[in-house]
């Protein structure tokens, strides 16, 4: 599966518009992770535990959009974005989204 964030894939002709493909995930954060996250904000840096969280839920949306053009019988997912929003104080969603396409 090509997954592009442009409107095209380059050197490919799209043949077929299959529509909106998406995938979901919502994590919640960890008190332990929390306690960590607010001494390592009192001296800076980069805060791992969080940084690992997000980059796996990134990949299990990715996964779970691609599934779903998949199913659609698509080549490819262009305009591929990633959008986050807060669900609660302590978890969040991140949602994968593009346009799944048949190309030759």
């Amino acid at each position: 599966m090509i997954l592009v964030n442009t409107d095209e894939v380059y050197g490919k002709r799209i043949t077929k518009v299959l529509g909106l493909v998406r995938g979901n995930t919502i994590r919640a954060r960890h008190i332990g992770r929390d306690i960590k996250a607010a001494l390592k904000n009192l001296v800076g840096g980069e805060i791992t535990d969080y940084t690992k969280m997000m980059a796996e839920s990134r990949e299990q949306a990715l996964d779970r959009m691609v599934e779903e053009a998949e199913q659609l019988g698509a080549d490819a997912v262009i305009n591929v974005r990633f959008t986050t929003s807060m669900i609660m104080q302590s978890a969040s969603e991140i949602l994968a989204y593009g346009t799944a396409v048949k190309i030759e």
